[in-house]
């Protein structure tokens, strides 16, 4: 394989989803709601699964995101 289209895979790959999902403003609060049992917020948690998972963190983000506007 040639390097640039490891880099290319690389970043569209993880890069840019985690870019999208740190920036998107609908990804929730950094913080977890007061009271909650989770030291984490949503948006720390979506991070963590699309860092681990790649394009298919992405994507279960973007059903998720998709599904709640649609509800409310």
């Amino acid at each position: 394989m040639q390097p640039w289209i490891a880099w290319i895979i690389l970043l569209a790959g993880w890069a840019l989803p985690l870019l999208h999902v740190a920036l998107s403003p609908r990804s929730g609060p950094w913080l977890p709601p007061p009271g909650g049992n989770c030291p984490l917020g949503p948006r720390v948690g979506w991070l963590t699964l699309v860092l681990l998972l790649g394009p298919i963190g992405w994507a279960l983000y973007m059903k998720a995101r998709r599904t709640r506007t649609a509800t409310g």
